[in-house]
């Protein structure tokens, strides 16, 4: 497979630290929140994330996988079993600190958040260490790992049988998902585990759903690695035709076309949690769009703190959720939302916050990878074969370096 040298594309991480930001200010339980609320149609910052994020690592990882492919499924597997003690560190966090001051306060909003492990601890804490149990901001992680964990099988499948047949069982595995799916593995799940977990306490990303959104991902970035990126074979009216249908779906989002087009009305059709039929057209028109526009939007988001943030999106997406746990505890009694200064200061410490974290972990990455140049300069490499090169998902658009980082 011939596979041309990758291009620097900052974008991309800029990109990512965009849809950081916009995944934290609807968190924060701020009036900012309903502003940022799929405010362009049915497409959210988690659509936007998880897609880009096997974007990246489709097209970097394609390209290690034809030459090393043992070294490329034990990197993605170490990277999803760290991504794993991330989890598990923000869960204790909740359990412990979280759940202490929710009893102990009365903060409602916590409480409901971690109802399940404080009415069942037991089963909760061995549903979580499985992936079982997510609570609310706790599901995107788990997710994520399981999907880290399965690309390198993907990618090695799709090497073997084509992307066609692995788009074609994707989209099979996405239609049964909208046709209950779900409840079958879950009862399944429970039968064999004996772990008495609600199907709303599983998370609520609909995962045979959502692996269509990280397919579609990994199969544009390794197509990307071949220069042969279909979005730039779609035609004028097809261009034309997304513009139309992104127009559409923002007149429905915001009850532009009356009370029988509306996202109630329509129900499961635009439904977040399992990707209904019309969010993905929605989706696929946006991406379509998007792409057609990106000379522009490269302008827009190509900048800090956009690129900061993207370089260092595993450590920026664990700390928003403190800040956002943070917000929770503030709130009390039947308030739901931050007002005024007190809002005001969250989100400036928030962001502040996850700034100098990214920061932070940028300058140590950077050290690193000048430490390693050293050494790979140093006379006891002489005469040695040279170690196998890996491209950075924490800066994804870095040169190859034999530190391999991945976000």
């Amino acid at each position: 497979m011939h596979l041309p040298k990758l291009q620097r594309l900052p974008e991309l991480d800029a990109l990512r630290g965009l849809f950081l930001v916009w995944m934290t200010l609807t968190h924060l339980p701020t009036r900012f929140s309903d502003l940022v609320n799929q405010p362009f149609g049915f497409v959210s910052s988690a659509e936007g994330f998880v897609f880009l994020s096997a974007l990246l690592v489709g097209r970097l990882y394609i390209r290690e996988l034809v030459q090393n492919p043992e070294g490329v499924r034990m990197r993605l597997w170490m990277r999803s079993l760290k991504l794993y003690g991330y989890h598990m560190l923000l869960l204790v966090f909740a359990f412990t600190v979280g759940a202490g001051w929710a009893v102990h306060a009365h903060r409602a909003a916590i409480t409901n958040l971690l109802n399940f492990y404080l009415n069942h601890p037991a089963t909760a804490i061995v549903g979580s260490a499985l992936l079982l149990y997510c609570p609310p901001l706790f599901d995107i992680l788990p997710m994520y790992v399981l999907f880290l964990f399965l690309t390198p099988l993907i990618l090695s499948a799709a090497l073997r049988v084509g992307w066609k047949i692995m788009l074609a069982g994707s989209a099979l595995i996405w239609m049964l998902a909208q046709f209950g799916l779900r409840d079958v593995v879950h009862n399944w799940v429970v039968h064999v585990t004996h772990l008495q977990i609600p199907l709303q306490e599983t998370g609520a990303f609909n995962l045979f759903a959502w692996q269509a959104v990280w397919i579609a991902g990994l199969w544009l970035g390794s197509s990307s690695a071949r220069e042969e990126l279909p979005l730039a074979r779609v035609p004028r009216w097809g261009i034309a035709a997304s513009a139309a249908i992104c127009a559409f779906f923002v007149a429905v989002r915001h009850v532009w076309l009356g009370p029988h087009l509306t996202e109630r009305s329509l129900g499961l059709l635009l439904e977040k949690w399992q990707i209904g039929p019309l969010r993905v057209i929605n989706i696929a028109a946006f991406m379509i769009l998007f792409y057609w526009l990106r000379k522009y939007v490269r302008v827009v988001v190509a900048r800090e703190p956009f690129l900061t943030l993207g370089k260092a999106s595993l450590q920026v997406f664990c700390a928003h959720l403190f800040f956002v746990f943070a917000g929770l505890a503030l709130l009390y009694g039947d308030i739901e939302q931050l007002h005024g200064m007190v809002a005001v200061g969250l989100l400036v410490v928030t962001f502040v916050g996850l700034f100098l974290i990214a920061a932070n972990v940028v300058r140590k990455n950077r050290a690193k990878k000048k430490q390693n140049q050293g050494d790979a300069k140093t006379p006891r490499d002489a005469g040695q074969p040279p170690v196998t090169a890996a491209v950075s998902l924490v800066d994804p658009c870095a040169k190859p370096e034999p530190v391999h980082e991945a976000a």
